[in-house]
This record gives C-alpha cells, sequence and structure tokens, in this order.
C-alpha cells in the first residue's frame, strides 16, 4: 500500500477530517496510526463526526460511502484511510 507512505495526502486528509469535525487542533497533532473514532481517542470522533467525513471523502476522492463496516475499517486510522484511497 502506498498511501500511508504518501505525506501529502495524508496531510490532506488530517486538514478534511479537522475542518469537517471543526476541530482546534493542527493536522500534525494527529498520528498517522491514531484510532480516530470513540470517546477513548484523542479526537473523540463520533458517528456524526463519521457520517460527515464519509460525505467529504467520497466528494474529494469518490470514496464509495455505502456499506458502513466498510466505511469504519477504512477510516480506523489516517494510514488505513490513505491506503484505501491510493492502495497501489
Amino acid at each position: 500500500m502506498i498511501g500511508s507512505k504518501d505525506e501529502k495526502l495524508k496531510l490532506e486528509l488530517k486538514e478534511l477530517i479537522i475542518e469537517e469535525c471543526d476541530k482546534d487542533i493542527e493536522p500534525e497533532d494527529i498520528s498517522d496510526n491514531e484510532v480516530l473514532f470513540g470517546s477513548d481517542t484523542e479526537l473523540e470522533l463520533d458517528s456524526m463526526d463519521a457520517l460527515q467525513i464519509s460525505m467529504a471523502l467520497h466528494k474529494k476522492y469518490g470514496v464509495d460511502a455505502n456499506d458502513s463496516k466498510k466505511l469504519r475499517k477504512i477510516m480506523a486510522s489516517i494510514n488505513t484511510l490513505a491506503d484505501h484511497i491510493q492502495p497501489e
């Protein structure tokens, strides 16, 4: 997977999450392997955030947002998201 090696893509994804979820943090504060969702995570993203992010990912990258289980797996971390968008 090459998406997780693409620093520019990972920065774009972090910025997208910050903007869509109205978080007051810097992209550098989000670790590439950090778990993105859950009350015990640093970002504390919830299901409403997931919906906003999935719609933005669909619009910007064409990510299919219809299967919630698949989407949950894809959006586990910045690296998994980047690898899905840019698998090869």
